[in-house]
């Protein structure tokens, strides 16, 4: 992979606190900082779509975000995208040919420390490179079929529905 497209959309992967309203606010996109500093041996552009929690994107939010990806000429493909209704745009993208889709996020803001922000990054970024076309999402270290997953809110991970 010599070029790798980043959509963003927000989540809580680019969420910042505010101490003053004791409230959280979608920021900037973070991937691409993140990946400047690893200094990964590829090229990449980042894309920002949307800057929404996922629990707000709708229908036609996901048309726009599967119209943009079907726009871009680079087969890889990356989306960072809230856990919350990940698999549902997951899904909205499934029927897009000839190119590797991986979706991934955060269940704590890449900001903050501890964040698992940087190891979904990792995970989605081998992912991308390694598997044939189709829609993917790479969380909790693990490559998921978007038909066979669900987020268990309740324990705040991924897990395998059997589908």
């Amino acid at each position: 992979m010599q070029h790798l497209t980043i959509v963003t959309t927000g989540g809580t992967i680019d969420k910042i606190y505010f101490d003053d309203k004791s409230d959280y606010k979608i920021g900037a996109p973070q991937i691409g900082d993140i990946l400047s500093q690893l200094g990964v041996a590829f090229q990449f552009d980042v894309i920002p779509i949307l800057r929404k929690d996922s629990l707000h994107i709708t229908q036609e939010d996901r048309v726009l975000i599967r119209s943009a990806i079907e726009a871009q000429p680079s087969r890889h493909v990356l989306v960072t995208h809230g856990t919350d209704t990940m698999v549902e745009t997951a899904q909205e993208l499934a029927a897009i040919k000839g190119k590797v889709i991986v979706l991934t996020g955060a269940l704590n803001p890449a900001r903050f420390q501890g964040s698992d922000a940087v190891f979904n990054i990792g995970c989605a970024v081998a992912a991308v490179q390694t598997l044939p076309d189709g829609v993917y999402i790479a969380m909790n270290g693990r490559v998921w079929d978007p038909a066979k997953v669900r987020k268990n809110r309740e324990a705040n991970r991924f897990e395998e529905t059997g589908g």
